[in-house]
């Protein structure tokens, strides 16, 4: 079963705490499946995140975010595009950040949207994941999270908390002291970034 709009309605920190071992799936127009464990998220909460420019800066990102649960983001930084889902009701911005996924089907053609030397550099980063699935922006951005062709299906069973490290986020100034980002321990396919500030979990 999908993961409806629903399940995204909360607190954006538990639901990307949550993502982890769930499976980031993409079908294409010929029917191929192209699909991927979800090793590390991060959590943006703008009513309380220092880190989140978007209300103050960015008004049109902003009114992008705060969209109903449960709908497909997409980011823009350097210029590359990266996948959110939206959480909280309506009017308010707050999503998480796929940051990575470990691949399951579909690697050959991954391979071929985004060519790499080793293959744990196809998509250990959230842009490098957004290339390795063919995900066009345009035709994505707006769409249900349990839409036919990108959906999400839980983790078969949850992850212990040993399983999981918990960090501050990557590449930030304000609010870097938040435990924010999760991986799954140990995982190659998390992304080489260092968080901006150790906070747990760092043994």
């Amino acid at each position: 079963m999908n993961l409806p709009p629903s399940h995204f309605a909360g607190d954006p920190v538990s639901i990307a705490r949550a993502l982890l071992g769930a499976t980031l799936v993409r079908v294409l127009d010929s029917g191929e499946r192209l699909s991927g464990r979800i090793v590390e998220t991060e959590a943006y909460d703008c009513p309380r995140d220092p880190a989140c420019t978007a209300g103050r800066f960015h008004a049109a990102r902003s009114a992008e975010m705060a969209i109903a649960p449960g709908h497909w983001l997409f980011w823009a930084a350097h210029g590359h595009p990266l996948l959110q889902v939206s959480c909280r009701p309506k009017g308010v911005s707050a999503s998480v950040l796929i940051r990575a996924i470990e691949p399951l089907e579909g690697l050959g053609q991954m391979l071929t949207f985004r060519p790499v030397t080793r293959e744990r550099d196809l998509s250990n980063g959230p842009a490098k994941l957004v290339y390795a699935l063919g995900l066009n922006p345009a035709q994505i951005a707006g769409t249900r999270v349990d839409s036919p062709a990108l959906h999400l299906r839980p983790a078969e069973t949850p992850l212990a908390d040993d399983a999981v490290r918990v960090t501050a986020r990557v590449g930030i100034k304000e609010g870097r002291h938040l435990p924010w980002r999760f991986t799954l321990r140990g995982n190659p396919w998390v992304s080489p970034a260092l968080p901006s500030m150790a906070v747990v979990g760092d043994g």
